[in-house]
């Protein structure tokens, strides 16, 4: 068995899509998943199943559309690949709280979107863009809405705090 991080996008934000976590955790481990760890209230887990990625996360999303009538989109990964992308933020050299990693939920081929973001910046490698948000994400023209329009993917942001938790979580 292997440890999976898996994001939701869209739950329980601005009171939409409410899901406690106590109700997820238990549906996840009615699908038969082990080892089951939320972080938060926005759609972060850690589990561990012999399944691929993209079999987690239909079944994921199947369920709580079923139970919930809520189409979540759900992005599965491996612990590995989340390490690698932390690993490689070009922003590094940024305080922690400007940083947000928007996770796409399909490779993309553009590397440059049009956009006066002010002093914040951005950069798109293969299926995640690394932001640099430096007066904070409330504020930031670069926000997971802006790059799925440009970028024609669903995506998920998630702070550098949150990321790094979940890895603490998966090797725990």
């Amino acid at each position: 068995m292997r440890t999976v991080i898996i994001l939701l996008r869209g739950i329980n934000v601005s009171g939409k899509n409410k899901l406690p976590m106590t109700e997820l955790k238990t549906l996840l481990e009615e699908l038969g998943y082990h080892d089951v760890k939320t972080y938060i209230q926005s759609g972060n887990i850690v589990l561990k199943t012999d399944e691929t990625l993209k079999d987690v996360a239909n079944k994921i999303h199947i369920k709580i559309k079923e139970k919930y009538s809520y189409d979540v989109p759900v992005l599965a990964k491996e612990v590995k690949e989340i390490e690698e992308i932390l690993q490689n933020n070009p922003y590094r050299h940024v305080p922690e709280k400007q940083r947000y990693l928007t996770f796409l939920f399909h490779e993309t081929q553009i590397n440059e979107v049009e956009v006066d973001a002010k002093e914040d910046e951005f950069t798109i490698l293969k299926d995640v863009v690394y932001v640099n948000a430096v007066g904070g994400y409330g504020k930031t023209k670069l926000t997971n809405n802006f790059f799925e329009r440009k970028l024609k993917v669903s995506a998920t942001t998630r702070n550098f705090k949150t990321s790094n938790k979940l890895i603490e979580l998966a090797n725990s």
